[in-house]
């Protein structure tokens, strides 16, 4: 993309059903770091509402399936909404609306296939929710956000969503061990807009699985599948 025009905007708020009264707060959410960091002016990249939007998120879906699920205790609702709020979920998505065809990125992750990357696909829903948020406030995002996530929320309850291998491990390792789990970024490979990262997960002082991704949270996961495919005592 260019600049963003009105056809792009139009667009795009056809397809979330929302309609921005402050297009820089669209703009911002669509603007990966890496475009930020070429541009010659200084703008706002989609970092801080990413971080705003991935917290609206969190609290839309938990009350969503508090009232949805009233039979389901704490730990079937901790392992639906980690599915549907999953890296995974959300870039599926953003898919679901062609998102990456509107995002500002640098020209080298847009030339290694930025646009259809998971983790920045699932940033920018974030991002997108957060700007929703900041400019009409809660009800208007949650309106937003359960139009959108609504496949998702339904497979995920349906035991078709992704798969939340942190989750799963915590849980096998709670059943005997009340020792700690932390995931430790080991390794980081590659130019900014092309970053592999090498996670270790640890359980007790010890590492008991690896994983690798293009984002700390999709290594984490693999690092946990890893932990429950091949520890044989994890299993037990």
């Amino acid at each position: 993309m260019g600049n963003i025009t009105k056809y792009n905007i139009d667009e795009l708020e056809k397809r979330i059903r929302y309609s921005f009264k402050d297009t820089s707060l669209l703009v911002t959410a669509l603007t990966h770091s890496s475009y930020a960091n070429e541009s010659r002016d200084k703008i706002s990249d989609n970092e801080r509402l990413e971080f705003l939007g991935d917290s609206v998120l969190g609290l839309v879906i938990a009350d969503y399936l508090y009232g949805m699920f009233d039979q389901y205790r704490e730990g079937n609702l901790t392992k639906i909404r980690a599915s549907i709020v999953s890296e995974g979920s959300l870039a599926e998505i953003a898919r679901s609306i062609e998102l990456g065809e509107f995002l500002y990125l640098g020209k080298g992750e847009s030339n290694t296939g930025g646009r259809n990357r998971d983790s920045i696909l699932a940033d920018a829903v974030e991002a997108l929710i957060g700007a929703v948020y900041l400019e009409a406030g809660l009800e208007q995002a949650k309106e937003v956000i359960i139009r959108l996530f609504t496949p998702v929320i339904k497979k995920s309850y349906e035991g078709k969503g992704f798969q939340d291998y942190k989750t799963q491990l915590q849980e096998v390792l709670q059943k005997f061990s009340d020792k700690e789990i932390n995931y430790q970024v080991i390794k980081e490979k590659g130019p900014d807009h092309n970053k592999e990262f090498v996670v270790e997960v640890h359980h007790n002082g010890q590492a008991i699985g690896t994983g690798k991704g293009k984002s700390k949270k999709e290594a984490e996961q693999q690092a946990a599948k890893e932990a429950l495919e091949k520890n044989t005592w994890v299993k037990r």
